[in-house]
């Protein structure tokens, strides 16, 4: 059959689509990133933003009007939570709450209770990797004024295993070994060194010291570095034991990652000094900061009493930068033959940015 021809009222007319009046009135509520056609796709994210402004005044007027009527109640509006990383954070099956008996009891005879109840105060060794940069010994200072009883060793041509073994037999209780690249401090290995029966798994009541072992051993990448001397308006750090606020660390394995880094403390801080030795958990980047406090009294009045208000006033002492976990080996640092308790996979594990392992 032949080609049929077009109704003579069409004759050089082009048809009219009536589907796109209908599609106009339909809001546009995903995003269209997945329409290939590129024109097209520009068409709807255009009205998609067009309905997300819309729909984002219409929710203001809506507070506004709200507010007013809680404020002739004499009511205050509630605050609006902010979405962010942390509010939207995925549910983990790990995570410790306050009350939980269990994990009280674990961390009561883990390698780290001796450091917290003041039986034992850390004495730590701090080197290098081979032939450091001039540059790093800055940092390393910084480190010596943070962290007490901290003694740095020249690398050699030592190897790792072997500085384990010599400061286990001198009774030191951590290593840390510092990495570089560019002359920038970049990475850092934290090996417990004490033996533990904890650290062997044997337990608490295991009174043969022999099959006692060390460890654990983690490893941090070190990024954001700022030196003392580089912190704006900065104090001078005093010599007195700093206080420690170990803060955001919620799962299993932050409160491990958590302690490990609160053994590197005494716990017998001295209050007259007014320092403080904070890490900070956030988004599993772990915020290093080192600062001094002083109470006085503030310019605000308290209506009740009739008394000024004390005011809390912070002065950072440096050094300043931020530790991400890598991995976390059982025993003292084995590469070869170390069994690992927990190693960053980025790409099993960060399928997604509300995902938080610490």
């Amino acid at each position: 059959m032949g080609k049929s021809s077009p109704h003579p009222s069409l004759q050089g007319k082009k048809p009219i689509n009536t589907a796109g009046s209908v599609a106009k009135k339909r809001p546009v509520t995903t995003n269209p990133s997945h329409i290939r056609n590129k024109l097209k796709r520009s068409e709807m994210y255009g009205r998609y933003l067009e309905d997300k402004r819309k729909r984002k005044k219409e929710l203001r007027l809506r507070r506004a009007k709200e507010a007013d009527a809680l404020g002739e109640d004499g009511k205050e509006a509630p605050k609006q939570q902010p979405r962010t990383l942390e509010s939207a954070r995925e549910a983990e099956p790990t995570a410790v709450r306050p009350d939980d008996d269990e994990v009280a009891a674990d961390e009561a005879e883990d390698e780290f209770a001796p450091y917290f109840s003041d039986e034992i105060r850390p004495k730590i060794i701090i080197t290098t990797r081979p032939s450091p940069s001039a540059e790093l010994f800055h940092f390393i200072g910084d480190l010596m004024r943070f962290l007490p009883r901290l003694y740095y060793y020249p690398r050699r041509k030592y190897s790792v295993k072997d500085i384990c073994t010599y400061a286990t037999n001198r009774n030191f209780t951590h290593l840390i070994v510092l990495s570089e690249k560019s002359k920038v401090c970049n990475g850092m290995i934290i090996s417990h060194l004490r033996p533990s029966a904890a650290a062997a798994g044997t337990g608490a009541g295991n009174a043969d010291p022999s099959q006692w072992k060390g460890g654990p051993t983690a490893f941090f990448k070190v990024s954001n570095v700022v030196s003392s001397n580089d912190v704006p308006f900065k104090g001078a750090p005093s010599s007195h034991v700093p206080e420690l606020v170990l803060n955001g660390f919620t799962t299993r394995l932050g409160h491990r990652a958590g302690r490990f880094l609160g053994s590197l403390f005494p716990h017998n801080a001295q209050f007259k000094g007014r320092q403080v030795a904070t890490f900070h958990n956030q988004r599993d980047y772990i915020f290093v900061r080192h600062h001094r406090y002083i109470f006085e009294e503030g310019r605000e009045t308290n209506e009740s009493t009739g008394q000024k208000k004390t005011a809390a006033r912070l002065q950072e002492l440096g050094p300043r930068f931020t530790l991400k976990m890598r991995w976390l080996q059982e025993g003292t640092f084995d590469t070869q033959f170390g069994e690992y308790e927990w190693f960053h996979k980025r790409k099993e594990m960060d399928t997604t940015r509300r995902k938080f392992h610490l």
